[in-house]
């Protein structure tokens, strides 16, 4: 039954111009000044969502963007603040990019974190998907068997960090603690402090490929999933194999158990509308992911054209409609977005968490607009969960 209603801010700013006809995402640069203004417009947004009941803010750790997309370096330091302005909401970690990270580092903040916000951080670890960063940091991601190797150790530490008194390991990249004398005796274990106080730690990532071995190896850990983009509504493959890893691992899950869908999604008061609003921001969205393999489907012609400003859909570039229908975004009224999540809970009887964001470069304005609209007209619909009750109330 789904009563946890989340989003996703990466920290997009708002856009003078929007669209194919726009400025090509490769000639945007802004000023500090536009660039510091996400600050302001994540406490506003989510301060909004907390008042109306939603379940948590996700964000997105990303680095160097001048061109405005994704401007949240620190999502552990950011969750601190918002939960220091906010009531109820949670604030998760979507993601930090181990590979960018001492483990022990991050599982030090991370405790600190959910020490100082009481229980109200999520964590979540992804191996990321920007060569601009991970390789300016030191660290492989061209090289994705080295990115992996590199990842599953690091999560292996954090573990460790996270749920034993003390510990040691040697491995490939890390042998820890340092052999060294200390105070006169020889180093030989050491302790994470403070340690989470929340145990164990609840932890996301993001389901890509839904590879077997990648989904092992979150069960390995006890990890959720994050199925972004509409993926899931695509067929039930991911969440399917999923549930069948976590069967493999001794878990005995319904379907959808442990797992949250994303849609990218606009509503309007009819289709038309919220056809042609959601038009710009789907196009700016292409923009910036089409290149990084995030709309399925395209070729390298078409790729090559949504790099230029201009008539996209002469040459075939497909429309947001398109991606409609395939159930990877949604446009559309409340009534038909209520009757697609009734259609999950039906197809995955798991699931409990769904996630609706507003796509890249969608205005302050209209993200708070839209985030009221979903507390008001759906999510009363689903759930007896607290979260659904506060926006229930709120709507009133």
């Amino acid at each position: 039954m789904i009563d946890k209603f989340t989003t996703v801010y990466a920290g997009h700013i708002d856009m003078p111009d929007r669209g194919k006809d726009a400025t090509p995402a490769n000639e945007r640069r802004f000023s500090q000044e536009e660039l510091r203004g996400v600050f302001g417009k994540l406490e506003r947004v989510t301060q909004a969502m907390d008042r109306l009941g939603y379940h948590s803010m996700w964000m997105a750790e990303h680095h160097f963007q001048h061109e405005g997309y994704e401007v949240l370096p620190n999502s552990l330091m950011a969750a601190v603040h918002l939960c220091h302005i906010t009531e109820q909401i949670k604030i998760g970690c979507g993601f930090n990019i181990a590979p960018m990270w001492h483990p022990l580092r991050l599982a030090e903040d991370y405790a600190q974190a959910d020490l100082m916000t009481k229980g109200r951080t999520i964590f979540g670890v992804g191996r990321g998907y920007h060569s601009r960063e991970v390789e300016t940091f030191g660290m492989p991601m061209l090289d994705q068997d080295a990115n992996r190797e590199l990842f599953e150790e690091q999560v292996e530490v954090l573990f460790k960090a996270f749920h034993e008194e003390s510990f040691s390991h040697k491995g490939k990249y890390y042998n820890l603690p340092a052999e060294v004398p200390y105070r006169g005796y020889e180093l030989k274990e050491i302790s994470v402090v403070p340690r989470p106080v929340n145990q164990p730690v609840e932890c996301w990532q993001p389901v890509v490929s839904a590879k077997p071995r990648g989904l092992d190896f979150m069960h390995k850990y006890g990890m959720k999933g994050f199925i972004g983009g509409g993926a899931a509504t695509l067929e039930a493959g991911p969440i399917r194999a999923y549930q069948e890893a976590g069967q493999r691992a001794g878990k005995d899950l319904r379907l959808g158990e442990g797992i949250n869908i994303g849609l990218h999604m606009m509503l309007g008061e009819t289709k038309e509308e919220a056809i042609r609003n959601i038009t710009p921001m789907f196009e700016e969205h292409a923009k910036m992911f089409g290149p990084l393999g995030f709309l399925p489907g395209l070729t390298d012609e078409q790729l090559a054209t949504i790099a230029e400003r201009g008539d996209w859909y002469a040459k075939g570039v497909p429309t947001v409609e398109a991606y409609t229908e395939m159930g990877a975004w949604f446009a559309g009224t409340s009534e038909e977005l209520i009757g697609l999540l009734k259609g999950f809970e039906e197809q995955f009887p798991g699931l409990e968490y769904v996630n609706l964001s507003m796509p890249m470069c969608t205005p302050e304005s209209m993200m708070i607009e839209q985030y009221t609209k979903i507390a008001e007209e759906v999510m009363p619909h689903f759930g007896g969960g607290e979260h659904v009750k506060a926006g229930k109330a709120a709507a009133e």
